[in-house]
């Protein structure tokens, strides 16, 4: 136990050293919310990728490998598809628009897009980014303590604590940058645990023949992209639209935009789009393989899941690592699990902190205040954000204890996603969306993933079809079709937005 909770106080100041050197090149809000805009590929590529990823990646997905077997590649599949298409479609274009613009958050960019001086834009973006970025930080902070329970048998609330004091120094001393240079640090960690474990894991069991053998005996389906069941029904299909489709939320989520523009210039991109492809790649296919190893290693014909590897098999992870690791690199494996949550729960902080004190205080409220007075605004509001996320996760925790952290996290990046993606898409290669259309497939967005998510799975007959196929690729379909619509009535939208179409072919050259 001494050697692990010193690997984890080794990882923990680190990260409180990083945000004390980064504190010194803090100067004003755009360096808090957007690092200068001067960030490297390198920094951008990592950073994007390890806020991307998050408690899901490390607990969620390993499960999900552990649970479903084979079928958990759709996710694979479906994330790499979006982190390639945000970078090499999405991301030039965009980058271009806002060194134009000289915007430093997404709302920003939608404001001066669209030409909205009603600032609507701006309150609906800020108001949605608070909603479900503060549910998607508290799921976050929910992992936190599944992980110092699961690796050090903290208990729970103690683990949520220690976490959250941790990841809230480092923000309120360094702001984005501190964000940005923690990232690269967590993403290495995760990266190099991701993709050594199954090997570790498939030397341990014999090689993959002995692994597949072991797989087979327990569950066939377990070596099936449609996964344990009834094989190709359409209800499997249905299940695994969502699951391939999880990359939807990567075309357009502010969190993982804001790093484009924090990018130093375009010529970063093709760089970075190299090192965000292959790390999804890797990371996303070894997490997949922890969970099936772990499946074979630790459970065998006829074992229940959920008495050997907890509820959807979420507790995999650090199972395995306790099975085949000396306890030195156990430790190391809570600072990486510890390091995929800590890295999306800082940069999501951030950008909800910059929603309510640049998107709304600022530009709305007081348009005459100059940036250098928004610091110490912007950290009270991320302390208040924090504050809000960890009492919604320890509601959670009281009043849900089979939730899972994977479907929990879906819920809030579904939020996020639905409400944002089809806006900033329409928005770099539609040059007649309007205000009025995009305040529309915002809000519609907003209001379909509940509904989808709570509602939907109620109505006879066709409620069990719409639970397998999720909330997001509803509300996405429906946020961009409503966007459109609205656009192509709002004939004084339409003359707003007339000299759109010229800085769209600019942007993408």
């Amino acid at each position: 136990m001494l050697i692990k909770l010193v690997a984890v106080v080794a990882y923990l100041m680190i990260l409180l050293a990083i945000g004390a050197v980064a504190s010194r090149r803090m100067k004003d809000v755009k360096d808090y919310f957007a690092a200068g805009k001067r960030l490297g590929f390198w920094a951008v590529a990592f950073s994007a990728r390890a806020t991307g990823e998050s408690a899901w990646l490390l607990i969620g997905l390993t499960g999900m490998g552990a649970a479903v077997g084979a079928k958990a590649l759709w996710v694979v599949l479906g994330e790499v598809l979006g982190v390639s298409i945000a970078w090499l479609v999405m991301c030039r274009p965009f980058k271009a628009l806002t060194d134009r613009y000289e915007s430093i958050t997404v709302p920003d960019y939608l404001e001066d897009r669209f030409r909205d001086r009603t600032h609507r834009l701006r309150i609906v973006a800020a108001v949605a980014l608070v909603v479900f970025v503060t549910i998607y930080v508290s799921a976050q902070i929910d992992a936190t303590g599944k992980a110092f329970e699961s690796f050090l048998g903290w208990n729970y609330f103690l683990g949520i604590a220690v976490g959250f004091a941790v990841v809230l120094v480092y923000i309120l001393a360094g702001g984005f940058l501190a964000v940005a240079w923690s990232d690269v640090f967590q993403g290495s960690l995760m990266f190099l645990g991701l993709t050594s474990l199954p090997i570790v894991g498939l030397v341990v069991l014999g090689g993959p023949a002995e692994f597949a053998s072991r797989l087979r005996a327990i569950d066939p389906g377990l070596l099936s992209l449609a996964g344990p069941g009834d094989g190709w029904t359409l209800a499997t299909i249905l299940s695994i639209v969502p699951l391939l489709l999880i990359g939807l939320g990567f075309l357009g989520s502010p969190q993982i935009f804001v790093r484009f523009i924090a990018l130093r210039d375009k010529s970063e991109i093709k760089k970075g789009a190299g090192v965000a492809i292959l790390f999804t790649v890797l990371s996303d296919l070894g997490a997949v393989f922890v969970g099936m190893v772990g499946r074979a290693l630790l459970t065998g014909p006829g074992q229940e899941l959920d008495l050997v590897l907890g509820g959807d098999g979420e507790n995999v992870l650090p199972m395995l690592v306790e099975h085949l690791l000396p306890l030195l690199l156990v430790g190391a494996f809570v600072a990486i699990v510890l390091s995929a949550i800590m890295s999306t729960v800082d940069s999501l902080l951030v950008l909800a902190s910059s929603a309510l004190v640049r998107d709304v205080y600022q530009k709305v409220l007081h348009p005459t205040l100059p940036d250098d007075k928004l610091v110490t605004k912007s950290r009270t509001a991320t302390f208040v954000l924090a504050t809000i996320a960890l009492l919604i996760a320890v509601g959670v925790a009281l009043t849900t204890p089979d939730r899972t952290v994977f479907w929990f996290v879906i819920f809030g990046w579904s939020g996020i996603s639905a409400t944002f993606c089809p806006t900033l898409i329409l928005s770099l290669f539609w040059s007649r969306l309007t205000a009025n259309g995009a305040v529309a497939a915002m809000v519609v967005g907003f209001a379909c993933v509940p509904l989808f998510k709570f509602a939907a799975p109620l109505v006879p007959v066709a409620g069990p079809h719409l639970a397998a196929l999720g909330e997001l690729p509803p509300a996405f379909l429906l946020s961009g079709l409503a966007g459109i619509v609205v656009s192509l009535f709002d004939r004084t939208g339409q003359a707003k937005v007339a000299g759109a179409e010229q800085e769209l072919i600019e942007a993408r050259r």
